[in-house]
């Protein structure tokens, strides 16, 4: 029998050994700042009816149609437009996954592989899902201050011709919500290329508008665009719930890639109960926008630190040494992203996720005395 480091270089693709596995950091006793959770758990008597209901689930039987009505009830609280139809995620990741899958054909005869594009920095599960589907992933990189670039993203488009286009609205790490006639220029060029789009709006809650009005209004003009939105920011990252609305024929296309029984029992009961209870999480969004608001002031009279503005629930900001900031945090037991790393254009940057009014204030005093 060969060794298993021979097995290993023999079995497993090249790519995958040289990659690096999704770390997750240790939070044992911090203060969690560093995911874009809700920081708020559910009411008491609210968590004592939904561990009765889940109680009373027929975990032994494999998911019915009771995920159809969480499709129903999920497509009337976003105000799903007409002839669309909507798809269920284990969180929104999986949704990505099956969107390389879906669109990942074999390399011409040329070797040229399909493309997936994204303005850069972005959500890193774009690239990554691409490469390890077989497609090749085109990052263009926003202004200096964070805007799209509209100019290099038509340019790009035009070249490369990608089966997938993504915009985040907001953006993740940048919390930036983009110039809605930008997105609208960079939507139609790739109408002319016969790409899909996908907004994703995993940060909805905390934004102060959705795309989904203009999908609703110009329905012709948005046949090719997919809007993805997740439950994770809603208030249940860990029930791993996203969904994606589109033109119904574009949905069952992808639809067909979804492995089957791919949403437990579980989390669509937690979802549907979050859904009938939907005042209580958007109180809680409401609480982290006025949060957002009092972190963002205040960080701005903090010395040394460029802040800026967030249409999500985190805060970017610059400072020298992040990473001596990041460690110093960390040893006050209040726990970051450090995202300097992640593109040139974060260079010394850090995200900030916006917590409780007593979260907030422990960590703008540990940044106080850092600095």
């Amino acid at each position: 029998m060969p060794p298993l480091q021979t097995i290993l270089k023999q079995r497993i693709r090249s790519d995958v050994l040289s990659m690096q596995a999704y770390t997750v950091q240790d939070a044992t006793g911090m203060v969690k700042l560093d995911a874009m959770e809700n920081p708020y758990t559910l009411p008491e008597a609210l968590q004592q009816k939904l561990g009765q209901r889940l109680g009373q689930l027929a975990l032994n039987r494999y998911p019915d149609g009771r995920t159809h009505d969480l499709r129903r009830a999920l497509a009337d609280y976003a105000n799903m437009p007409v002839d669309h139809d909507i798809m269920l995620g284990n969180g929104s990741d999986e949704l990505i996954s099956l969107l390389s899958l879906a669109c990942a054909q074999p390399a011409d005869a040329d070797g040229k592989r399909p493309v997936v594009l994204a303005p850069v920095p972005g959500f890193v599960m774009y690239s990554v899902s691409a490469l390890l589907q077989g497609l090749d992933f085109v990052g263009v990189p926003l202004t200096p201050d964070f805007a799209l670039d509209v100019a290099a993203m038509e340019k790009a488009i035009a070249q490369h011709q990608p089966a997938i286009v993504y915009l985040a609205y907001p953006n993740n790490p940048t919390a930036t919500l983009w110039d809605e006639s930008g997105m609208a220029s960079v939507i139609n060029a790739a109408a002319q290329t016969g790409s899909i789009v996908v907004i994703d709006e995993a940060y909805q809650p905390f934004a102060s508008r959705s795309y989904i009005d203009h999908i609703r209004n110009q329905p012709e003009q948005h046949s090719h665009v997919l809007l993805m939105r997740t439950l994770s920011k809603f208030g249940l990252a860990g029930v791993r719930l996203g969904y994606m609305m589109g033109p119904s024929a574009l949905i069952a296309e992808i639809d067909k890639v979804r492995p089957p029984y791919n949403i437990s029992v579980l989390n669509c009961e937690c979802a549907l109960f979050a859904l009938e209870h939907a005042e209580v999480f958007a109180q809680q969004a409401t609480a982290i926008r006025t949060e957002r608001t009092h972190l963002i002031a205040a960080l701005r009279t903090l010395p040394g630190i460029t802040v800026w503005n967030s249409d999500a629930n985190m805060v970017l900001i610059r400072l020298d040494q992040a990473q001596a900031v990041f460690e110093k945090l960390k040893a006050k037991s209040i726990l970051i992203k450090n995202v300097s790393k992640m593109h040139i254009l974060l260079d010394n940057c850090l995200r900030l996720t916006v917590g409780t009014a007593e979260e907030n204030k422990q960590l703008l005093a540990a940044l106080q005395e850092i600095l």
